[in-house]
């Protein structure tokens, strides 16, 4: 059985807090911050940046401000020479972090009320995937789309290919018991309740149990 640390906050922080939270980060993350035309888009890259920092240096002990990260070549970030697995997830003003000691995939999804989920299921989904939501409530639509959406999406970081693998040649449930149907042995999903309008997801190789810790 694995075991899996998912922690979870807000990006909506004061001016002062995301000041000290950017001496975190690497030369080449502040200037990539510098680069937001917005202070809003500037403020989240900041805090979740340095959040991920920050608890990789629980993990693993060493300084955040030290931390660096090497890719694989679809993009997926990982520790040079070994240590945890992570992955990492946002959405609106919330972040996600998952850490374990297998590959992992975690996926943060807000609820967007009016969304026109039919046409990008249509686009992301398998036919039986967009069959299943139909045949959910019409009121439970919009987050059977959402949860589906957030399963797929950890699935893909979780194997480490992202968007780039085929969303068809897996299947994953669509109602609120979180399952991988086909295409996907090997590996386990559980849902995570982080917040109340989003979904969530983690996928891991293997079984795992989850704790989640929310952070101030």
């Amino acid at each position: 059985m694995t075991a899996a640390e998912v922690y979870v906050g807000s990006l909506d922080l004061p001016d002062t807090e995301v000041e000290q939270l950017t001496l975190l980060l690497s030369p080449e993350e502040r200037a990539r911050a510098a680069r937001f035309a917005f202070a809003r888009d500037r403020r989240r890259f900041v805090v979740r940046r340095a959040r991920l920092r920050q608890t990789l240096a629980r993990e693993t002990g060493v300084a955040a401000e030290r931390i660096r990260y090497i890719e694989n070549g679809y993009g997926k970030p990982a520790l040079p020479g070994g240590g945890p697995y992570f992955s990492t997830s946002h959405s609106h003003e919330l972040w996600a972090v998952a850490v374990s000691g297998q590959d992992l995939g975690v996926d943060l999804e807000r609820h967007q009320p009016g969304l026109d989920w039919r046409d990008l299921a249509a686009g992301l989904f398998r036919a039986d995937e967009r069959a299943a939501l139909d045949a959910l409530a019409p009121g439970e639509r919009l987050r059977g789309f959402f949860d589906c959406w957030s399963r797929k999406e950890a699935f893909v970081k979780a194997i480490g290919k992202g968007l780039s693998y085929p969303l068809d040649a897996f299947a994953v449930s669509v109602m609120r018991e979180a399952r991988l149907l086909f295409g996907a042995e090997g590996w386990s999903v559980a849902d995570l309740t982080l917040a109340e309008g989003y979904s969530a997801a983690l996928v891991v190789a293997g079984e795992v149990t989850v704790n989640v810790t929310i952070q101030a």
